[in-house]
């Protein structure tokens, strides 16, 4: 399969200008007419108290499922499921397990990595002496043909 690259590349070197010129014209065209499409993903809102007690509202008023609740509110579709199933979210108490795990969370973003190394390790520098040594199998397997003798 030719590239339109590959395309161009063979139009320059048979001196074919015009087709060029109206390749450029078609693309600027494009250009034009390119729209930048919306994120598919949506960014999820805080959860809040208040929120929690609009999910339930929403789920026991209308027949909406808990992914037209997510998409209303803007919230992911497990935190929907994780208030209606578990009453997650409904207080402020900020001991409980949900908001430790956001506040770690939170915490994790804003911070460095603490697992990533400062400097590099130069591989070059481990010594040649240290030798390698046998993997257990091999040894369970000389000790078998050992032991048959």
């Amino acid at each position: 399969m030719t590239t339109l690259k590959e395309f161009e590349d063979a139009l320059r070197e048979q001196g074919m200008h015009m087709a060029l010129a109206i390749l450029q014209k078609l693309r600027d065209r494009d250009r034009t007419k390119r729209s930048v499409a919306p994120a598919r993903r949506i960014a999820g809102k805080k959860m809040t108290p208040e929120l929690a007690r609009h999910i339930l509202e929403l789920h026991a008023t209308t027949e909406m499922t808990q992914q037209e609740i997510a998409f209303q509110l803007g919230v992911n579709q497990g935190r929907v499921n994780e208030v209606i199933k578990r009453g997650k979210w409904l207080d402020e108490n900020p001991a409980a397990p949900e908001a430790i795990a956001r506040d770690k969370a939170k915490a994790r973003m804003t911070g460095p990595d603490p697992r990533k190394r400062s400097e590099k390790r130069d591989i070059r520098a481990s010594s040649p002496s240290d030798k390698k040594r046998p993997s257990p199998k091999a040894g369970a397997q000389a000790q078998l043909l050992l032991g048959d003798l």
